[in-house]
């Protein structure tokens, strides 16, 4: 590959992500109130600011993000969010900021009450303090190289599990997952290395096409573009045994 080829790749790469950057992109950060795990996780002191704190930061460092917003339940939250630089939606209800609500609720309610569409929104979650700015440009140039071939984009790990060796117990007995392979009969009795390499979802960065909410009513879409990071990025602070081994870790 010669030289000049390269540089006509990168020029049009560049050019891709100028055209591409018109879009209106905005970040949203759910912070609801009601954890249980550790009181008022969201807006707890770490590293000397809210936890909430650092997501508002990083996202409005970033060139790409014109607008970063909190979705709370609380008028506490909303405050500390303003004051960190956020603006913030109408107040979430209580009926959709519950420990059972899934996430597609709190991106309706956000577009339901934008003064404008933007055309992609990046989830930030609070819980995921630490993320890089270069991370989080990365994923976004990654979404926008590819946005016409993908709903949506999500940061995974590489974990050594398959899914095809998991149960669930129900009324005492144990049941596969997976019961069904289209090459093996009980393929949770197969070896692992038959399956494909297995990755989660490590919570750090997702970001979704709005139309895909507001037409499909999902909140990942039918294609999802991987974004790998290392092994060890499972940050995502759960409980209190996850926030101080996460305060204390150093992270370059």
């Amino acid at each position: 590959m010669n030289i000049f080829f390269l540089h006509s790749l990168y020029k049009k790469i560049d050019i891709v992500i100028i055209i591409m950057t018109k879009l209106n992109i905005v970040a949203l950060i759910p912070a609801r109130s009601g954890s249980k795990g550790i009181i008022d996780k969201n807006i707890k002191n770490y590293k000397g600011i809210p936890l909430l704190a650092h997501s508002i930061n990083i996202a409005l460092k970033s060139e790409y993000i014109k607008d970063v917003y909190v979705s709370s339940d609380s008028i506490e939250y909303n405050n500390i969010a303003i004051h960190y630089g956020a603006k913030v939606t109408p107040l979430r209800p209580a009926t959709i900021s519950n420990d059972l609500s899934p996430d597609i609720d709190t991106f309706e309610h956000f577009l339901e009450n934008s003064l404008e569409t933007p055309d992609i929104i990046i989830h930030l979650r609070p819980t995921y303090p630490n993320r890089r700015l270069e991370l989080l440009n990365n994923t976004i140039e990654t979404f926008l190289k590819n946005y016409d071939n993908y709903d949506s984009l999500r940061t995974v790990v590489l974990i050594k599990k398959t899914p095809y060796k998991m149960y669930y117990i129900d009324n005492n007995n144990l049941v596969p997952f997976i019961k069904n392979h289209s090459s093996f009969i009980e393929p949770y009795n197969q070896p692992r290395q038959n399956f494909p390499e297995t990755y989660l979802h490590n919570g750090c960065i997702d970001i979704i096409k709005s139309s895909v909410i507001l037409n499909d009513h999902l909140l990942s879409g039918n294609k999802i573009l991987p974004y790998i990071m290392n092994e060890d990025e499972i940050n995502d602070i759960d409980d209190i045994l996850d926030f101080n081994n996460s305060e204390n870790k150093l992270f370059i």
